[in-house]
């Protein structure tokens, strides 16, 4: 790896979990094409970031607007424009962020003015529209990545966009693909956008939990929620937490019902205007904030360090989205507890999915007192 990348690297603290580092740096810096399942917290995004950054300090990228990064949602594409800007910092490499929300006519100056940039991070949406209008050339594209690629692909109107999008680009391009859960249907559709891809299966599907996340759970009645809700944010001694639920008017009333009650709350959802969702999500990155109140729009990709504390005050409606939820407490080794409220049969019913099919999720009861050494 360069020297350059290198001294970013050790400035920014960052340390590869020796089994991502092992099994597919050495791979996707030959320049094949990766398709990568990895546990929550195992560094994934890294793996592209500077494999890119590596792969244009030894030319082996070259030119203009040569590297694309699609993502699924605005914040996580802002997540992995700001961890590009930390790691390459001192170079003379330009990123440009490209998702809506942000103005449209904005981000068609951006694409012009010199040096034009050598990196895109953004959503399917904006991207494709502004290929359409003849803004964005993607002939020089060079690499192209997916992050969270199972979210995008399984989703058949992000899938579309994508494929428009590929079909814009060279064939003689490297494709990387990252996600944490990989079913063996999404696999198949990955390797079509693919050549010969190298496989690297960090964990076994199903194991995305940290092994020194506790998750408890407590069967209670819907009223009351707010109540028990209150005493856990009162005794446990969190970091941050984030607390999920499943609508949005539920994310603006239960936020409000915390802020009244002096809890320094935040609520994030997909309806609230971009500039204010970034505000917010900078705000909690920073710690500014300790207490999240969010929907599914946050149960994966994104990356808060300091989060020992997951609430699903709204059981998820699968399995596999409770596993993401999650996967934002005891991110990258950390200590972390996660307590889930069961309040109908129809939770209990999901719940009992979780434990059948996924044997290494360990749950219990949640204790009157939950020891503070298990989770700080």
């Amino acid at each position: 790896m360069q020297d350059e990348l290198k001294k970013n690297i050790k400035e920014a603290g960052f340390e590869f979990p020796s089994d991502v580092q092992k099994q597919c740096l050495p791979h996707s810096l030959t320049g094949c094409d990766i398709l990568c399942q990895g546990k929550a917290g195992m560094g994934k995004t890294a793996i592209f970031i500077f494999t890119i950054i590596n792969r244009i300090l030894k030319k082996e990228i070259k030119g203009e607007l040569s590297c694309l990064i699609l993502c699924h949602t605005r914040e996580l594409a802002y997540q992995i424009s700001k961890e590009f800007a930390r790691f390459s910092k001192g170079l003379e490499i330009k990123t440009c962020l490209l998702i809506g929300g942000d103005n449209e006519k904005n981000q068609a100056k951006e694409l012009k003015e010199k040096p034009i940039p050598n990196i895109i991070i953004g959503t399917p949406g904006r991207i494709l529209s502004l290929t359409k209008k003849n803004v964005l050339n993607l002939n020089n594209i060079q690499a192209f990545v997916i992050d969270e690629c199972d979210k995008m692909l399984n989703a058949l109107d992000m899938r579309a966009d994508v494929q428009k999008i590929f079909k814009k680009t060279p064939c003689d391009k490297q494709v990387m693909m990252f996600s944490a859960t990989l079913p063996e249907e999404t696999k198949v559709v990955c390797k079509k956008f693919m050549r010969k891809p190298v496989e690297v299966i960090v964990n076994e599907e199903g194991k995305e939990h940290l092994e020194k996340l506790q998750q408890f759970y407590v069967k209670l009645e819907e009223k009351e929620k707010n109540g028990k809700l209150f005493d856990i944010l009162d005794n446990v001694q969190f970091n941050q937490v984030i607390i999920f639920v499943n609508s949005i008017v539920r994310c603006e009333t239960l936020n409000d019902m915390l802020t009244k009650n002096n809890f320094p709350s935040i609520a994030i959802h997909a309806d609230l205007p971009q500039e204010e969702r970034i505000k917010l999500f900078d705000l909690f990155k920073e710690f500014k904030k300790r207490v999240m109140v969010a929907t599914e729009l946050y149960g994966r990709g994104v990356d808060f360090l300091k989060v020992n504390t997951v609430i699903n005050y709204d059981m998820s409606n699968t399995a596999e989205a409770y596993i993401h939820r999650v996967g934002r407490a005891g991110r990258f080794g950390t200590k972390g507890i996660t307590i889930t409220f069961l309040a109908s049969e129809e939770d209990q019913k999901i719940f009992d999915e979780l434990t059948k099919n996924y044997p290494n999720i360990k749950a219990t009861v949640l204790p009157d007192q939950i020891d503070k050494n298990i989770y700080s």
